[in-house]
This record gives C-alpha cells, sequence and structure tokens, in this order.
C-alpha cells in the first residue's frame, strides 16, 4: 500500500514536470532558450518543451512596436527654446540579441531616441525645425537604426508628432507673418495702378489719334451718368480752352 501511494506521487510529479516543460510560442514571437545560463538557440512557433531547473526562456514579440517619445527640451541652432515629442516605430529583427546584447531594450530604444532628437534638433535652425520635418525625422531614424542595430533591433520609422514654441515667439512668427501679407497685398496693388496706367497710357495714344474720339467718350460717359437718374450733372471744360480764356482776357 505505501508502495502504491509511493508510486502515484512520483507519477504525478512526473506528470507535473513533463507539463511544465511545454511551451507554446505563438506565430508572432520567438522564443530565446538558455541551458545551464548558455544561449541554446531560438524556439520557433509551436509547441517547444524547455527542461525545468536546466533550461530557461524568454519570450519576444516581433510585431512593430510603437513608442510614444516624451516632449524633450530643444535648443535650435539659432538659439531658440522648443518643446518637441514624436513617434518611434520599431521591431526585434533578432531575438537572440535584444536578450542577450541589451536589458530592456525598449526602454534603451526610447533613451536613445530622445538624446539623438535632442542633438539633431540642434542642428537645425528655427525655420528648417518647422519647415523640414520629413528631412530631420530621417536623419533621426538613420541614427538610431544604426545605433541599435548590434542590439538585433530594427528602426521601421520615427516621425516628429508636435513642435511647442514659446508664446514670445508664436507673437512674433503671427507679426512676420501678418507683415508679409500686408507687403505681398501692397505689391499687388501698386502692380494693379502700373497696369492700370500703361492701358491708360495706351488708351490716350488711340484717343489723340482720332480727335472725334475723345468727344464720342465724353458722350458716352454722360449717357452712363444718365441712366443712374442723377439730377447733376458734371461737363468737363479742356484745360486747353481755360487757358484760352485766360489769354484773352489778359489781352484785353
Amino acid at each position: 500500500m505505501v508502495l502504491f501511494s509511493a508510486l502515484n506521487i512520483l507519477i504525478a510529479v512526473l506528470i507535473l514536470i513533463i507539463l511544465s516543460s511545454l511551451k507554446v510560442v505563438k506565430q508572432y514571437e520567438r522564443g530565446v532558450k538558455f541551458t545551464l545560463g548558455k544561449y541554446a538557440g531560438i524556439m520557433d512557433p509551436g509547441l517547444r518543451i524547455v527542461i525545468p531547473i536546466i533550461q530557461t526562456w524568454e519570450r519576444v514579440d516581433l510585431r512593430v512596436k510603437t513608442v510614444d517619445v516624451p516632449s524633450q527640451e530643444c535648443v535650435s541652432k539659432d538659439n531658440v527654446s522648443l518643446k518637441v515629442n514624436a513617434v518611434l516605430y520599431y521591431k526585434v529583427g533578432a531575438a537572440n540579441k535584444a536578450i542577450i546584447e541589451v536589458e530592456q531594450f525598449g526602454y534603451a530604444v526610447s533613451q536613445l531616441a530622445q538624446t539623438t532628437m535632442r542633438n539633431i534638433i540642434g542642428e537645425f535652425e528655427l525655420d528648417e525645425i518647422l519647415q523640414k520635418r520629413e528631412e530631420i525625422s530621417q536623419k533621426i531614424q538613420q541614427i538610431v537604426d544604426k545605433d541599435t542595430d548590434q542590439w538585433g533591433i530594427k528602426v521601421e520609422k520615427i516621425e516628429i508628432k508636435d513642435i511647442e514654441l514659446p508664446e514670445t515667439m508664436k507673437r512674433a512668427m503671427a507679426h512676420q507673418a501678418e507683415a508679409e501679407r500686408d507687403r505681398r497685398a501692397r505689391i499687388t496693388l501698386a502692380l494693379g495702378e502700373s497696369q492700370a496706367a500703361e492701358k491708360l497710357a495706351e488708351a490716350a495714344k488711340i484717343i489723340a489719334s482720332e480727335p472725334a474720339g475723345l468727344q464720342l467718350r465724353l458722350f458716352q460717359t454722360m449717357s452712363e451718368i444718365a441712366v443712374e437718374k442723377n439730377s447733376t450733372i458734371i461737363l468737363p471744360v479742356p484745360i486747353e480752352m481755360i487757358e484760352y480764356i485766360k489769354n484773352l482776357s489778359k489781352k484785353k
């Protein structure tokens, strides 16, 4: 009876050991196995066996991960203080390197991205930062991807989400934009006046070649005024006639 109980206990222990040694690796995961603390290979998706006590393993997710890079205090090349935040997309390319080469690879990638972003922002002036977001993002991505390659990490993309400027700088930029719009309006108005003057000069030459044309134009103008039912009509008097009358008065 005692022997039977011991046998049952042994069988139960063996069953527990076998069940605990069975591990399921999902399709989007890889397992990094260690035997007595030494790297023993990569566990592919499916049902795998890990011998308790002797072997251990680490589960690594190979899907693309999204990391929000917190807002960083940066100083541009022209000494303007601003806050910049970004979003980082990366995935694990080599599971064994990600586990062996670096501790908490996700945290390491985030910290590296923050430091690199501050350094790269300092290489550009404010106007360039606002206009060349894509170029700056690509430069940050190249540097971070190169540094994380030894960790088995592949940086897919880095995008600058928001650039926060000081209130004084926002007001200055608003004044600058307003002044630029005013300058464009003045240029457009001056261009219109110049074109109108050219057309009037052409019309004057045509009318001067045909003296009767001036009278016809005068009659047309009077006809347009009459349509408006005005009680007063102003008749233009040629300057030459006024001069002629002045000369007659002097002779007398």
